[in-house]
């Protein structure tokens, strides 16, 4: 109940106790950037992303567009040759995201770099309201927000995705306003360059590894929801389970790299928000859920009214978890219903993201989710 619920309760009051207030954005002299996007057969969707890109609202002057092609076999790299405001990095082996990303940054000597993924689509004020935040000294990151594009009615991954990201948004934002976001999604976020620190080739999600290395310095990650990266939902719940076993993997890796954070001695809130809102749902949440069951189902048995109310609450949401899961290909108007079915869907997930990193089954050349169309 506290990883799912409690916490995000319990950071809404204690913001509020702290009468937290946003630093005001006021105007100044904009940050060089360096837009960096990592592009892997990405031919459907690339042309979309360079004119979104070349079309943000921020200096030419000061504003430069790079994009890596690493290992794409289709003509992602030949799209990107035809814009001569694009720098295009390449190399025919494909080696992962984090180590084409690793060789690039070197070169950057911009004072700001954002990421962003090759299949989203930026609002146009994204990198004016992003880089506003480095007025304030103690942020050494900022990121954006994740947008899914809904349609009216969605099936099982659409809906579950974009209802997960609004809860997501909701504790990002008070995350920061309490102290600092834990970890920004690769959809957008940015950094001060001088922070980038090499990044091990082996890991799984180097966004999230990436701003917690920054955090662990002493910075803050500031979170900018006017900032957004659209992008369309999972084209199944086949496709988006890949990326939550991806994602399940390498958080579970990152924590394990991580783990000087759990001492809340030294990192104070910091720690705090990162056990809170990491740590135990990748890690003692799961794990929880099925004892919780057995537990549940042995107290009631005794007769005990209060734990045979508890454990029908409990078989009914597993029911309309596994309803969810017959009508998952269903586009229902009623997207709720695919809450229990998504909240038991990630669960899993993680089980099997942490067979998939002990056995070493998890590449960081993973293959990506296809999106709808």
């Amino acid at each position: 109940m506290y990883t799912y619920i409690g916490y995000g309760l319990l950071i809404f009051v204690l913001v509020k106790l702290k009468r937290v207030n946003n630093l005001p954005i006021v105007k100044y002299q904009l940050p060089s950037i360096v837009h960096l996007i990592a592009a892997y057969n990405e031919e459907k969707d690339i042309r979309k992303k360079i004119k979104n890109s070349l079309e943000l609202d921020y200096p030419e002057s000061k504003y430069e567009v790079w994009i890596i092609t690493d290992g794409s076999s289709d003509k992602t790299q030949e799209i990107v040759k035809e814009y001569k405001k694009v720098r295009l990095f390449h190399q025919d082996k494909r080696e992962g995201k984090i180590h084409a990303v690793n060789r690039v940054m070197p070169l950057i000597h911009s004072e700001v770099t954002v990421f962003s993924d090759a299949n989203t689509v930026l609002n146009r004020e994204a990198l004016k309201l992003l880089v506003a935040h480095y007025q304030n000294k103690e942020v050494g990151g900022v990121s954006g927000e994740k947008r899914i594009a809904l349609e009216k009615s969605d099936d099982a991954s659409s809906s579950g995705e974009g209802i997960y990201w609004k809860y997501e948004s909701f504790l990002k934002k008070y995350d920061y306003k309490l102290y600092s976001v834990v970890g920004a999604a690769g959809e957008l976020f940015s950094i001060r360059t001088d922070l980038y620190e090499h990044i091990p080739k082996d890991t799984l999600i180097e966004d999230f590894y990436l701003t917690l290395t920054i955090a662990k310095k002493g910075f803050r990650i500031a979170y900018e929801p006017n900032a957004f990266a659209t992008e369309k939902s999972s084209s199944s719940v086949k496709e988006e389970s890949k990326r939550k076993i991806r994602i399940s993997a390498g958080g579970l890796q990152a924590i394990w790299r991580l783990r000087d954070l759990l001492n809340i001695v030294k990192y104070g809130w910091l720690s705090f928000q990162f056990v809170s809102h990491r740590v135990l749902r990748w890690t003692l949440a799961p794990l929880a859920l099925p004892v919780v069951f057995i537990v549940n189902l042995i107290l009631a048995l005794n007769g005990q009214v209060f734990y045979q109310v508890l454990l029908f609450l409990q078989i009914t949401c597993y029911l309309l978890a596994f309803l969810g899961w017959l009508l998952q290909k269903q586009k229902l108007k009623l997207k709720i219903l695919f809450v229990p079915y998504y909240f038991v869907f990630m669960n899993i997930s993680v089980y099997l993201g942490f067979i998939r990193l002990v056995t070493g089954k998890q590449s960081v050349t993973w293959e990506r989710a296809e999106r709808k169309v």
